[in-house]
């Protein structure tokens, strides 16, 4: 319960604060508006939908305690995820939205064409005109989506390997890609006029895939706080619905939430609950992801009502998965995420990496480049060693096309799966994750601080009495030697997983030595399946 005390003194400290910012504001421009009127703008141009909200929010009142659950941190701490997802190991991420059309910079366009400091500012008055006169909104009509094919994007991720897919519902732009019934910026009523997630839970459930959808809304309160600055169309009340509160972001960085004193009213709290519930009530998800600014210290509170209400939902299917960042949540309350980042050594509990297919950007850009199936498999086999998963983000172009690079990477990590993936799937860690010069550098953000796999490196992994030991090389002279595996270990047998093919082996004092024969082509990791005397 640490976490959950240090962010209560945080909370009492960020009221002080908003106290304080209130009584002496920075000096404003003709078009700032303070956090009370900003919130009350948006409060106004989604008045409308109050009544549907009201309701959501009183069947969440009635019902979240219904179950093994309670609304407080000591009961959801008894959380844990259901078997079917720590059998999983491998999902894919789908980041697509009107960020799509631009297709610069990064699915942060939304919010960095208002920052005036970054060069998707200068991109877009220089390619569209000023944000008075062309908005983020103007990017919605755009947004055709023509070629979207919800059963073809199924069928391949059930060919990638992939048991679990979590398209972005909402992202920080406030555009939902669902039917929303708590506002008119949606894809249903704009832009392609097709419920993206209603289309995307049947094909992915028809393929025999777990489904999930990720909410990235918490973020939206102050997402649009750069076009408060300058005369841009936020500052409109016409488009206040889309926008939002826009509220001056007041941490340093984006995700400091540690010293963050943004305003965050109980209007804008009551509607990010009432739209997850809307999530929730409405597609059923087995998976709940959320982006890190529910962290913030003032949804504390509304926090477990929604858990709960999601926890007691899902038991009576078997229990679902919510996944969080570090920080966010009373500890075991829900599935950590570590974002690009990894965890060292094996974890007790079942946790999540998620990372892009492609080098800059989570959503479609002109130009990014992808990391190779080789890369992508040396982690999978990495994170499952370590009792976790892979979520793996793609990003669709505006039209609905999946890039060509990213379908052949997700197509070869599927051919290695079907011939490896008894080393994966349904898996758990042995007594140690690995042996090999190789570990990777703890932590969120750390992805590109580590160092290739060599043919040294080996990681582990048991099912059904089995010991897989996958090397991430070809040594070049056709031995290797397993450190880890013990004199009285007593091996039995070794065979290549992909064809089956016994292996000529040797215990010894230093390990299991292994004759090994010609390096299979076009493979990127290989598998010994191991039986061990019982």
């Amino acid at each position: 319960m640490k976490r959950s005390l240090f962010h209560l003194g945080i909370a009492l400290a960020c009221m002080a604060g908003i106290a304080t910012a209130q009584q002496s504001p920075t000096a404003p421009t003709a078009k700032t508006l303070s956090p009370a009127q900003a919130d009350l703008a948006w409060q106004k141009a989604t008045a409308q939908f109050e009544p549907q909200r009201k309701a959501i929010l009183a069947r969440v009142a009635q019902h979240m305690n219904d179950g093994p659950f309670r609304a407080d941190w000591v009961s959801l701490q008894q959380y844990s995820a259901p078997q079917w997802y720590d059998d999983a190991k491998f999902g894919i991420f789908i980041h697509w939205g009107v960020y799509s059309v631009p297709a610069f910079g990064s699915e942060w366009y939304s919010r960095n064409m208002y920052q005036q400091n970054m060069p998707d500012y200068a991109h877009h008055v220089a390619t569209y005109g000023p944000q008075s006169k062309f908005g983020y909104k103007d990017f919605i009509p755009m947004f055709k989506a023509e070629h979207f094919d919800p059963q073809a994007w199924a069928k391949l991720f059930k060919e990638a390997g992939a048991r679990y897919v979590i398209p972005v519902a909402e992202h920080h732009d406030g555009f939902a890609m669902y039917n929303s019934q708590l506002s008119e910026w949606t894809a249903v009523k704009m832009g392609p006029h097709r419920d993206v997630i209603g289309e995307l839970e049947k094909a992915v459930r028809a393929e025999g895939m777990h489904f999930g959808v990720s909410s990235h809304r918490a973020e939206h309160d102050w997402f649009f706080d750069g076009g408060r600055k300058f005369d841009s169309d936020v500052n409109d009340p016409r488009y206040a619905g889309l926008y939002g509160p826009a509220e001056a972001h007041l941490a340093k960085k984006d995700e400091d939430l540690y010293n963050d004193w943004t305003y965050v009213s109980q209007a804008w709290l009551d509607d990010w609950l009432a739209r997850t519930a809307e999530l929730i009530d409405d597609y059923h998800p087995d998976v709940l992801y959320f982006d890190w600014w529910i962290g913030h210290p003032t949804f504390r509170n509304t926090l477990p009502k929604m858990l709960s209400y999601y926890y007691n939902e899902g038991a009576k299917r078997g229990g679902v998965v919510v996944n969080y960042k570090q920080g966010d949540f009373a500890e075991n309350a829900g599935t950590l995420d570590i974002e690009r980042g990894q965890l060292t050594g094996i974890q007790q509990a079942h946790w999540q990496t998620d990372t892009s297919i492609s080098n800059t950007s989570w959503g479609y850009i002109k130009g990014d480049t992808y990391k190779s199936p080789q890369e992508l498999i040396h982690l999978l086999v990495d994170v499952v060693s370590k009792n976790g998963n892979l979520l793996l983000n793609i990003g669709p172009r505006a039209d609905g096309t999946i890039p060509e690079d990213a379908q052949k990477i997700l197509l070869a990590m599927g051919g290695w799966l079907k011939a490896n993936g008894d080393a994966i799937y349904g898996t758990t860690p042995w007594r140690t994750f690995g042996e090999g010069p190789t570990e990777v550098v703890g932590g969120t953000f750390q992805d590109t601080k580590t160092k290739p796999y060599t043919a040294e490196d080996f990681r582990f992994t048991t099912k059904d009495g089995m010991l897989y030991a996958t090397e991430l090389g070809w040594p070049q002279d056709g031995t290797a030697v397993i450190h880890s595996i013990k004199p009285d270990d007593h091996v039995r047998a070794v065979s290549l997983l992909a064809n089956g093919k016994s292996i000529a082996w040797q215990q010894q004092a230093d390990g299991l030595h292994l004759t090994l024969p010609a390096q299979p082509a076009g493979d990127y990791a290989y598998v010994y399946r191991i039986e061990l005397a019982k």
